[in-house]
């Protein structure tokens, strides 16, 4: 059933009732021209995710030093360098319950392995160009003043290679088949973030209105990527014993570590 929301204007209440998009290439430029719409601070309240795209219909290849097999609708970045693929269906296209999974999953395991940074960095830098503009201003009005430029395709070249990369699904309505999959890939792939955005669109008057709202967000997956995003070290360790449970319990842990390394046990 469709939704409303209701905008008070004054003293006048308006009504915007939900309508579907009028085709899903309205949806990817939507996203192409305001990548806020990707929610990137419910994606990560604390430390909000900024959006660069990279291309769109960007080429993917099956091979090395072949032509395209596939296209996938976005490819971003965000501010920590990690290469965002996004695939956008309305809800009225069957494929958006378990094909574009499957459709995904190619893009991502043969992009991966065959796209070039080098290669990525001229087609953004020529896209730039031919509007006109400074790619290092873009990059940096699009992740945030402070980026280093050469430092920022660096580590997008560093996540290509640990396997670090997000996958969007994107669409007016999320299915509960497609939402269940999103869930369990997120929860079981460490590296991988795996997320479904909804983005309704709501209309009224002379008014229009994008509500997005993200999924594959259980507590399971959260707490995977927080744990594996942690790097140990002695020092981070005895802080985290502190913060838990106490200087006491740290000084203890402190006189194990150093009998261990004493009695040559640990180094």
């Amino acid at each position: 059933m469709p939704g409303v929301i209701f905008l008070i204007q004054g003293e006048k209440l308006v009504e915007l009732r939900e309508e579907p998009y009028d085709s899903e290439d309205l949806l990817q430029k939507l996203l192409a021209d305001y990548p806020r719409i990707l929610a990137g601070d419910q994606i990560n309240s604390e430390n909000p995710r900024r959006w660069l795209l990279i291309a769109r219909e960007m080429g993917v290849p099956d091979a090395q030093n072949t032509s395209d097999r596939w296209s996938l609708d976005h490819l971003f970045i965000d501010q920590d360098g990690i290469p965002t693929l996004v695939e956008v269906k309305r809800s009225t296209d069957t494929r958006i319950r378990r094909e574009v999974v499957a459709q995904m999953l190619d893009y991502a395991a043969n992009g991966v392995e065959y796209w070039k940074v080098p290669e990525l960095k001229v087609k953004f830098e020529y896209s730039c160009q031919q509007n006109g503009q400074n790619p290092a201003e873009v990059m940096q009005q699009g992740l945030g003043p402070d980026v280093d430029y050469d430092r920022t395709w660096k580590t997008v070249e560093e996540n290509f290679q640990n396997r670090k990369i997000r996958l969007l699904f994107v669409a007016d309505e999320i299915p509960k088949e497609l939402k269940r999959i999103v869930e369990f890939l997120n929860e079981k792939m460490q590296d991988v973030e795996v997320l479904a955005i909804e983005v309704r669109q709501f209309s009224g008057e002379t008014l229009k209105t994008l509500v997005p709202r993200v999924i594959g967000q259980t507590s399971q997956a959260v707490s995977l990527k927080t744990t594996s995003a942690i790097k140990w070290d002695e020092t981070s360790f005895l802080e985290k014993i502190e913060s838990d449970i106490g200087k006491q319990e740290r000084s203890t842990i402190e006189d194990i570590l150093s009998w261990l390394k004493a009695e040559k046990i640990m180094i």
